[in-house]
């Protein structure tokens, strides 16, 4: 394990080079752990030629101690030395990237009013690229929080019947992620019932079930900080001939994808693909932005599968493919997978089946 850490801060410091940097501040948690292994927060990690520095506070230092791989752990005294005055003492001078877009402005401001000898520049998106392409362990990860969502679902399916608030089942599936070993949530479950289900990211209230009605769950397991990401939508009861059309449209959609899943697709070729699969459906206007994103120990992590994003697939990409439809009024219908690329196509992590209509309890 140790050398894993070491061999991704290695590439780190390859990046500083050729970025003619002489230091990086990360201030990403997510970025930290990927590098360091500790898994905290309340901590900057200051990447040197020399040496790597992990800089927390009394609340996490033992628990740093324990979790941190090739970095010399500090423990700051907040009250007696500025964070500014703790990063000049390890670092005198030089050119320095920090993460910009991980620090608020107040942070910042205290910080660089301390400097005397770095020379800032905002430097972003720079261990997320060592990020992009999984190792096996980190797939490993996704792979095991992925089967804890399989089953949880499969599980909670169950208590699904007429009557059952959206609030109620999502806390059911929380807890048997939980119990099943997973860290956490991967975010903030998503379920909904009727109409509502036509909010993209909306939130668990207390709407009850009805017959006919969709029902539409975004959601995820944790493990080792690597995070899953499912949506399956149903119906209960029997499907109308448009809730029927729209859910065919999104699989058909999904499966156009799919079958352009491997090794060097672009992603604007592969978001191009749903996109014309929902048109010739008639529903351009209710389609979300967007097929898919990376994912790993952040939700949402580059590549990201847009119209936008010029980025070909490489092996070791784990990826969402999630087209939706999205009437007001209506309801939603959403399909997502968690893909890991290979050089001949792909593979599924998650599996949990996609038939449309429950006939609940």
């Amino acid at each position: 394990m140790n050398a894993m850490y070491l061999e991704r801060q290695r590439k780190a410091q390859a990046l500083l080079q050729q970025r003619e940097l002489d230091a990086l501040l990360v201030l990403g948690y997510e970025n930290i752990r990927y590098l360091t292994g500790y898994s905290g927060n309340a901590a900057y990690l200051l990447l040197t030629p020399q040496e790597n520095i992990l800089i927390t506070d009394y609340r996490y230092y033992q628990r740093a101690l324990q979790e941190t791989h090739g970095a010399l752990v500090v423990e700051r005294d907040r009250e007696a030395e500025s964070l500014g005055a703790c990063l000049q003492r390890h670092f005198a001078k030089g050119v320095v990237g920090f993460e910009s877009a991980s620090v608020s402005v107040a942070v910042w401001q205290d910080i660089a009013n301390t400097l005397t000898g770095w020379q800032c520049q905002a430097c972003n998106g720079l261990i997320e690229s060592l990020r992009t392409v999984k190792e096996h362990w980190e797939v490993a990860s996704i792979r095991k929080a992925a089967a804890i969502a399989d089953e949880a679902l499969a599980e909670t399916l169950k208590l699904v019947k007429a009557g059952v608030a959206e609030r109620d089942l999502a806390i059911e599936l929380d807890y048997r992620m939980k119990q099943l070993g997973s860290d956490g949530v991967s975010f903030d479950t998503i379920l909904l019932f009727g109409a509502r289900s036509s909010l993209p990211h909306g939130k668990p209230g207390d709407t009850r079930l009805q017959h006919g009605d969709m029902l539409l769950v975004d959601f995820g397991a944790v493990v080792n900080g690597y995070r899953s990401d499912m949506t399956r939508t149903y119906v209960l009861g029997e499907a109308s001939a448009k809730q029927q059309h729209i859910f065919d449209a999104v699989f058909a959609a999904q499966q156009a994808s799919f079958a352009l899943l491997k090794a060097g697709t672009d992603c604007k070729t592969l978001n191009a693909a749903s996109e014309r699969v929902l048109a010739e459906f008639g529903y351009s206007e209710f389609a979300g932005k967007g097929l898919g994103h990376g994912v790993g120990l952040f939700l949402h992590e580059t590549p990201f599968i847009n119209r936008s994003t010029d980025y070909q697939l490489q092996a070791g990409n784990v990826i969402t493919i999630e087209p939706g439809v999205y009437i007001p009024a209506l309801g939603g219908v959403r399909l997502e997978d968690d893909v890991l690329i290979t050089e001949q196509g792909f593979e599924f992590l998650t599996h949990a089946p996609k038939q449309f209509v429950l006939q609940g309890g």
